[in-house]
């Protein structure tokens, strides 16, 4: 459960910069490279703070 919630917030995350991008300000696509960077960080470390946020709020795995 808490996999798909961290990928659908870093999904809707990247959507919502790219269309604030377009739309707003092209710096938003900072925060795109911010989210993907994290997400690549996630990937060699295993630590995540959305998962770590997640589960104190009592979501299970």
């Amino acid at each position: 459960m808490i996999n798909r919630i961290v990928r659908a917030v870093a999904g809707a995350f990247i959507l919502i910069s790219l269309l604030l991008s377009i739309y707003v300000n092209s710096n938003w696509l900072w925060f795109t490279a911010f989210v993907g960077a994290n997400l690549f960080q996630s990937s060699i470390t295993k630590w995540c703070l959305l998962e770590d946020i997640l589960r104190k709020f009592g979501v299970k795995d």
